[in-house]
């Protein structure tokens, strides 16, 4: 099972300034909370992310390749996140913010919709060489017998024709004491065992064609079917072409697709990290006030340092927003039906595979 790293993607409310703040954060998780590493730094877009992720995995687990860490923009995951620098570019600051997240939900939108088209394309292609591959591996009920007959096990003349009986693999000596005598015209000692599986084995019969359908009302009767099969080397050579074409296009677009899930996948974390940008800023906005002058920060503590990291955090807040949000023994608004989790401070986790 893949690991996974919880983030706590943090901001602290800024009373002198944030240079010593960032310090005194560093020096208190160093301090008290040592294997807490600390870092400056919506659903939607992170269900993408992880659906992106989940399809790399089954596709190298299919291909048998394991490519290594994902990377964003060239470095690994952990790197982008932990050294987030806003994209400018992509993103500019003069913006609304309602107009970034609009922004960066179609773009999300988009890569969803092709990521469909594409899986679809592919799971296209496997369902219909699974279906090739079930007949050719199925009970000899079921599958395809044009590998198992040859072209001089099937005799065919004016008035002889060569039946294929599928025998219950327990019923082959009933079988061979009976067939003689299921209807007349037929060819004595004329039954080949050509194939034999876990539950049936396939027999060859010549007989005149004019009984044919008498003896195959008989054969029903005794619990022997008889498999319709015609032997064409050319339709043989078309089903080894079809077969070959779609397994090299399966290879065709396992990669292509491959390659676009990892290039996709840089591009929705790095979606999803400027979402999380635009919400701690918001959300600090709304807890602290204007101007907006607050720390954001992103911290990876232990589950044994979660505890001590929160306490850390919360001495950092001025004694305001501390007492403001007191659990609810302590009155504060944690007991007005807030989260339960709620802390003076703005705090989400962001959890990475």
């Amino acid at each position: 099972m893949a690991a996974v790293t919880s983030y706590w993607v943090v901001s602290l409310p800024v009373q002198a300034s944030a240079s010593s703040l960032w310090t005194r954060l560093r020096e208190e998780i160093s301090k008290h909370s040592f294997d807490t590493l600390v870092y400056r730094s919506n659903s939607f877009v992170e269900g993408v992310s992880h659906k992106i992720r989940r399809q790399i995995e089954e596709l190298e687990r299919t291909s048998g390749v394991e490519g290594g860490a994902l990377r964003v923009d060239g470095v690994p995951i952990d790197s982008y996140l932990t050294r987030f620098v806003w994209d400018e570019t992509k993103y500019p600051t003069m913006s609304p913010l309602q107009e970034i997240v609009d922004s960066i939900h179609v773009q999300v939108a988009k890569i969803e919709d092709d990521l469909k088209v594409r899986v679809a394309e592919y799971n296209n292609v496997r369902s219909q060489l699974n279906a090739i591959n079930r007949k050719q591996g199925g009970s000899l009920a079921v599958r395809d017998l044009s590998n198992l007959a040859k072209p001089e096990d099937i005799i065919t003349t004016e008035h002889l024709v060569t039946l294929l009986a599928i025998v219950p693999k327990y019923s082959q000596k009933d079988w061979l004491s009976s067939y003689e005598k299921l209807t007349n015209y037929v060819v004595p000692r004329s039954s080949k065992k050509l194939h034999e599986d876990n539950e049936y084995a396939l027999y060859t019969v010549m007989l005149f064609g004019h009984v044919a359908d008498n003896f195959k009302t008989s054969t029903r009767e005794k619990g022997f079917q008889i498999r319709e099969f015609e032997y064409s080397p050319e339709a043989q050579e078309g089903r080894n072409r079809e077969m070959e074409r779609l397994m090299e296009d399966q290879e065709t677009l396992r990669g292509s697709l491959l390659q676009w899930c990892y290039t996709s996948y840089g591009e929705v974390f790095s979606s999803w990290m400027h979402f999380c940008a635009v919400r701690v800023f918001a959300e600090s906005i709304l807890r602290y006030g204007l101007p907006p002058l607050f720390l954001a920060a992103v911290l990876a503590p232990s589950i044994k340092s979660e505890k001590k990291a929160r306490s850390i955090l919360e001495g950092l807040c001025d004694s305001t927003h501390s007492s403001y949000w007191k659990s609810e023994d302590e009155g504060g608004m944690a007991g007005l039906g807030c989260d339960a989790d709620a802390h003076p401070y703005v705090s989400f986790t962001i959890n990475i595979v």
